[in-house]
């Protein structure tokens, strides 16, 4: 699903962005966003938190701990001049719940340049790293990569997609840059951002909300408390993890384990729409009914959790039309 810009908080000179902030927001805030006057900006790292906040509200169904979380945490991490480590978070769930959406929602309200701004880097396993007999080389390369980088711009995003995939000992090079050492390598690395994305732990993200279904709990109940313990271990008995003896959770260097939750049929029916007003289309019912439809749920008895989340449909939606 294509990013686009909030209607709460319209886009245009950048007085006109302060004007609307000094009516809102408090100090600290005016002060933050006004940072092409200050030390907050670097490169073109140009955070719009509201901005965050606000498609998250709007486009991010059914994942009310995921949506807390990565905002209480970027809010922390990027109002602090001097952040004693980078900002490391690991999203973890079922094919389709939003995490690459999230992940690309970072990169397009944190930098002017979006996805494209050179201070974004987007690693895939299948892309960029496809043959585990190249690992040592892919370790040179990797190690250099954002050594280099983060030389350049210490306000950079670093995303790796597909952590489930990535060869066996990769993400080792990685542990040095993501502690809370004052420099690595001669490099001040500790205002970069560190983002992994995976499908494991989504299993037992799954059962505990089943349970919870079950139960009559809402889903809102649901707590980070109950999810990160299973999450976690998960990942650290996963020998196809990408964090599989790396370090980074035995060093405890993850800042949050984001946990995205399975989406049920009223999820589903909130991206069709979504994704109705990005084509700029009617939402007409019968199109919302025949995705929904044709969607496969899970479990077998209660068909209650889309089996691929949002991630078919727009593709879908295309077919119906």
């Amino acid at each position: 699903m294509a990013v686009a810009r909030c209607g709460c908080r319209p886009w245009g000179s950048l007085l006109g962005l302060l004007g609307l902030v000094l009516a809102t927001a408090t100090a600290w805030d005016v002060a933050f966003l006004r940072c092409s006057f200050g030390s907050y900006c670097e490169c073109d790292f140009w955070p719009d938190l509201p901005g965050l906040e606000c498609d998250l509200a709007q486009h991010l169904a059914g994942q009310h701990l995921a949506k807390a979380l990565v905002v209480k945490s970027l809010k922390a991490f990027v109002r602090d001049p001097a952040p004693s480590k980078p900002l490391v978070l690991s999203l973890h769930g079922w094919t389709g719940t939003g995490k690459s959406y999230v992940s690309s929602l970072l990169a397009q309200r944190l930098f002017r340049g979006g996805l494209r701004s050179r201070h974004v880097h987007h690693f895939s396993p299948i892309i960029h790293f496809p043959h585990p007999s190249h690992t040592e080389q892919y370790k040179r390369e990797l190690k250099s990569w954002v050594q280099g980088n983060l030389t350049a711009c210490g306000r950079s995003l670093f995303l790796f997609d597909e952590m489930d995939k990535m060869p066996p000992g990769l993400m080792e090079v990685l542990q040095p840059f993501l502690g809370p050492s004052w420099v690595v390598y001669g490099t001040n690395y500790r205002k970069a951002i560190f983002i992994f994305i995976s499908n494991t732990g989504g299993e037992q993200i799954n059962q505990v909300a089943l349970e919870a279904w079950r139960s009559h709990r809402e889903r809102e109940e649901i707590s980070l408390q109950e999810l990160e313990p299973a999450v976690s271990q998960a990942v650290f008995d996963n020998p196809h993890h990408g964090f599989w003896r790396s370090g980074i959770l035995e060093e405890h260097l993850l800042d949050a384990v984001v946990p995205f939750l399975p989406l049920q049929r009223h999820h589903v029916r909130h991206c069709v729409l979504n994704e109705l007003v990005q084509l700029g289309l009617e939402p007409r019912e019968e199109v919302i009914q025949a995705v929904l439809d044709s969607t496969t749920y899970f479990p077998e008895d209660e068909q209650l959790f889309s089996s691929n989340g949002c991630k078919t449909v727009a593709s879908r939606i295309t077919f119906f039309l």
